[in-house]
This record gives C-alpha cells, structure tokens and sequence, in this order.
C-alpha cells in the first residue's frame, strides 16, 4: 500500500515537472526561432499566435506539421488551413529543425500566452512615490510655474486696478451728491442718514483695507526654486502669492458693490424713484422677465395689435426678444473675427497646421532627448561605425533578431542575401539603417520599437562588414540593384 501511494506520488511530481519544462522549452525556443517574425498579441511578419489551435481545430496535427514543415504539408494537400495559412505574407515559413515534441511546446507557449503587467515608467513611479510619502509632507516639494504665475499676477493686477478705479470713482459721486442742498425740506433727513452711511463706509473702507494691507504684507514674490533658476523674470510669483492677490481681489470687490449700493440709496432719499400706474390705477412694475424678453405690457397691447383674432387668440405684432438679438449679433461678431483670424490674417492655425506644428513639435522634444541620451541618429546622419566593441554589440543583436530570415552569415533564407553587393533598398548605411528601422514591404518588419538608435546603428554596420557568401556556398541568388 505504501509502495502504491509513492509510486502515485512519483508520477504526479513526473507530470507536473514535465509540463514545467515544456513551458520554459516552449518559451525558449519561441524566443530563439520565432520571435522575429511573431509577435505575441498582433500580427507582424508571420500571424499573431495567441489562440492558434482554435483557428487550427480539428486539425491540431497538423498544425504541428506545419511548423515542422509547411511546404511538405501544403503538397499533401490534405490541410485546408495551411492553404490560408500560405496566403498571409509574402515571406513564407522555411522548416523548422526541431522535433515533433518540441513543436508541441511551442504552440502550448504561444497558445496561452498571457502579456505580463507593464513595468512602471519614470512618471507612475514619481506617483508611487508622492502616494507613499503623503504622510510626510516634508518628503514632497510643489515647485511652482513661474511663468504661468506671472500671466495670472498680470490679470489679478490689471483687475486690482479697474476695482480701485471704480471705487474711487463711487466715493467722488456719492460725496458730490451728498454735499448738494436739493430738495430743502429734506436736506436735514438726507444729511443724518447720509453720516450714518458715511460712518458705515468709512468704517468699512478703514477695515477693508487694514485686512488688504495685512494681505499685501504676505506677498513674498520669492526667487525660484532650483528647478527654474533659468527663468529670467521680473517678478517670481508663487502660488501663496496668487491665492493673497485674489482674497485682494475678492475684498476690493465686495467693498465697490457696498459703495454702489449705499450710492443708490442716498440718491433715492434726494429723488424718489417715479412709480408709474396703469389705466387701472394699479402701480407699473417692469420686471426682469419682461425686461429681458422685451414683451409689450398688456396695458399697451392694443398699440402692437395686428387686429387678427383666432377664436380668441390675437395676433400681436412684439418685437424680437433682447436676449436673442444679443445673441444673434454675438455670432455674427464671433464669425466675423473667426474669419480674420485664421483665414484672411492668418494669425491663428487651423486644424491641420495646428497638427503639424504639435507634430513639429513632439519631434523636437524627441530629438532634444535623443540628444540629451547620445541618441539623436536617424537615416538621415547614420554613418559606418568601424569599432570593434560596436560590431561585436551589432553582431549579438542581429543572431538574435535577424538571423533566422537571414542566416548567421547573412547569406540569406527568408529574407534576402546581405553579403553581395545587390541591394534591393540601397546598400548606403543610410539605407540600411531606414529598412531596418522601418521596415520593408516584402515582409520584412520594422525594429525601431525592438531597437533603440544606436543598436540600429551597430546592426547596419554588423552588415556591411558581412564577408560574402556566395551561392556556391549557399547563399540566395543575388536581388536588386548592383551597389558599389
């Protein structure tokens, strides 16, 4: 009985070992033969993989076939989904020098393939790092926009001074107002309550501008910090500095609208408002509703009469509401400088210049970081690298991305031979350098995602300094043009 439970226990531990190193054999060989025409998740050169015995079913065999040798199985004829399967690209699948359980492996690892979680760039690890410091606001330092600050310290101060200006401009016509002798059996009226609201506005004023100094005393306009020591500004405006300008602000604000309102009631003591009555005797109110449709008032409909009656309904002749001729001239405005400025001046960009100078500009950004990384080469200014330690780096990166297509002596398979001097895209560093970067139509796929500009550097120079395989030696038949 004991001798039964080991021997169980021994085969499940056989299983699983096994399955395990099916897995890790499938990746290995997937990574070593297959990667540079699949890509796990979309298709590239050769089809995505991921779910490729479902598009094979009930025919899983020979799906197996077809990796091992997908000419031998298209000449059986008996597989119609290999007949699909030729059709996808023009670079067709050569055998593949493994075994039938090798095979297995790789469409098991490519079949259930799962992308793992991406790693955490530059930007979600500054986050994970002010998240985890929010306890200690010591750890986090808030460095300010000094610019942007300086355009709102303008506005705040441009509207600091047109508040000032009106409440100058209130306080002259109130004390011209209450120093006029109108109305003599009022004047003594006027005068009691015209101190006590000069008391008030007095009391507030000396209070408003106590807080506003108090304020302004906080105004610090420090000096940058070490991130923008290269701003050359004016003033240094910080952000506790806009938030005193706008309590400022709102302060002066309050203190005009009190001014106006207290000039309103003392210009009502000298000249009551004039109430107006209608045919009925009853007080002529105007409000807002009225106001802001510019309705006739029923007391003088008969004026806009049509003298059409609808089983009641009259049809009266009012005119277009306020609001909406406002509004109908708001857009006649807008359009009319909408038209001057992008299409006759021209001073403002339309859509596609708009995406081409965002476009313009993303390209800079990227050249600036290129160059700020020794990275700032293109097909444009690649040149022949002759070091040795480069040609070495060239050399790892094409046995593991380029050798299946082209050989490891470049003498060519899938792709064509790269050690003649034909040369079916240019055989200029330059034009080597752009066909590895971007790609070319006849199946080959584009690196600049897999390789970085300098290792597409060393690829291309790898190449060029490829010794000639001939066809006598098993190199492809010469294609293209012949380079010097």
């Amino acid at each position: 009985m004991m001798n039964l439970r080991k021997s169980i226990l021994l085969s499940v531990l056989t299983i699983g070992l096994s399955m395990v190193a099916n897995a890790q054999d499938g990746q290995k060989i997937y990574e070593t033969k297959c990667s540079v025409c699949h890509i796990l998740g979309k298709d590239a050169t050769g089809p995505n993989l991921i779910g490729v015995k479902a598009k094979w079913e009930g025919e899983e065999e020979n799906l197996y076939e077809w990796v091992l040798n997908p000419a031998k199985l298209i000449e059986s004829g008996k597989s119609e989904r290999a007949k699909v399967a030729e059709q996808f690209s023009a670079a067709f699948m050569t055998p593949q020098n493994i075994s039938l359980e090798e095979a297995k492996a790789v469409i098991e690892y490519a079949d259930s393939y799962e992308a793992p979680a991406p790693e955490p760039t530059q930007a979600t690890e500054q986050i994970a790092s002010i998240n985890a410091s929010s306890n200690n606001s010591a750890d986090v330092v808030y460095v300010d926009n000094y610019e942007e600050n300086l355009t709102i310290f303008k506005l705040f101060l441009f509207i600091i001074l047109v508040l000032l200006f009106g409440i100058y401009v209130v306080s002259r016509s109130t004390s011209a107002l209450i120093s006029s002798e109108l109305y003599h059996e009022k004047i003594a009226e006027l005068h009691n309550k015209s101190k006590k609201s000069g008391k008030i506005m007095t009391l507030l004023l000396v209070l408003g501008f106590v807080g506003t100094s108090q304020i302004a005393s906080a105004l610090s306009f420090t000096g940058p910090t070490a991130a923008a020591e290269e701003l050359e500004l004016w003033v240094y405006v910080t952000s506790a500095d806009i938030n005193a300008l706008m309590i400022i602000t709102l302060l002066l604000l309050g203190f005009l609208l009190h001014m106006i309102n207290m000039f309103y009631k003392s210009l009502r003591l000298i000249k009551p408002k004039v109430i107006k009555v209608n045919a009925e005797g009853k007080p002529q109110t105007s409000s807002f509703t009225q106001a802001l449709t510019g309705a006739t008032p029923v007391e003088e409909e008969y004026k806009v009469d049509m003298g059409h009656d609808y089983d009641g309904i009259r049809e009266l002749d009012n005119p277009m509401p306020p609001w909406w001729v406002a509004l109908f001239g708001i857009t006649i405005l807008f359009a009319v400088v909408y038209i001057f400025h992008y299409h006759i001046l021209g001073t403002g960009d339309l859509q596609q210049a708009e995406y081409e100078n965002s476009m313009a500009k993303a390209k800079i950004e990227v050249a600036a970081y290129r160059k700020a990384n020794a990275m700032n080469v293109d097909e444009t200014n690649a040149t022949l690298m002759e070091d040795t330690a480069d040609l070495m780096a060239g050399k790892a990166l094409y046995q593991n991305k380029c050798a299946l297509c082209h050989t490891e002596k470049g003498g060519g398979e899938i792709g064509p031979n790269l050690t003649d001097n034909s040369w079916i895209y240019g055989g200029d560093i330059k034009d080597v350098y752009k066909v590895i970067k971007l790609g070319a139509p006849r199946g080959m796929p584009a690196h600049e995602s897999a390789f970085n500009p300098i290792e597409i550097q060393q690829v291309a120079s790898f190449v060029l300094h490829l010794e000639n395989v001939s066809e006598a030696d098993g190199g492809k038949a010469p294609e293209g043009d012949i380079v010097d």
